[in-house]
């Protein structure tokens, strides 16, 4: 975890995964680097959010990997789900519910599946493809904690693969034009944003 700048109530936060993602943002605003994955994510939000104070707002930029055919560029998601929790198995178990779709407020029709998998092969691309369009390994646990702590958050994904065979090969040649059009999606859509 990396926090770049000074969070202040008037003023949005951003959260990325990793600097690759980040290479390109020219602001003052803050920056937040979790590391990849849910648990990353999650303490590294709250643990920020928990020190306080809280950001007008958190905005997550980052790569995803598409599941389905003809998917690409800069999508604002609405709705994010866990690919790796079986929520429905544990409420069985339970009778409680885990792992429940997150909608978020600024959000369109988009949906993305988050998941500690960075999704590489062809089965796995089919099975989460039935459920959402994109993957990440991040979006779901930033959702939770940013609606723990009361903050808006709107999740901003980017293509940079297609999710299949070759995706990890895909990524690493493709993070930087990613990178380039978060940067410039966070330009035009971002309150106090200064280039």
């Amino acid at each position: 975890m990396e926090l770049l700048g000074e969070i202040t109530a008037d003023r949005p936060l951003f959260v990325l995964a990793v600097k690759e993602e980040a290479q390109f943002l020219d602001t003052e605003l803050p920056v937040l680097l979790t590391g990849m994955g849910k648990v990353n994510a999650a303490t590294a939000l709250a643990s920020v959010l928990g020190r306080g104070p809280k950001p007008s707002g958190i905005v997550n930029l980052g790569t995803a990997g598409a599941l389905r055919p003809g998917w690409t560029g800069t999508h604002v998601v609405g709705t994010v789900v866990q690919h790796d929790l079986d929520g429905e198995l544990l409420a069985t178990l339970t009778g409680e519910t885990y792992g429940a779709p997150l909608t978020l407020p600024d959000g369109g029709d988009v949906v993305l599946a988050t998941g500690d998998t960075f999704v590489s092969d062809e089965a796995a691309r089919a099975r989460l493809a039935v459920r959402a369009p994109l993957v990440d390994m991040e979006g779901y646990a930033l959702a939770t904690a940013a609606e723990l702590a009361g903050v808006p958050l709107r999740i901003v994904k980017h293509v940079s693969d297609e999710a299949g065979d070759g995706a990890a090969r895909t990524w690493r040649e493709s993070v930087a034009e990613c990178a380039r059009a978060l940067a410039d999606w966070a330009e035009v859509n971002t309150p106090h944003y200064r280039s």
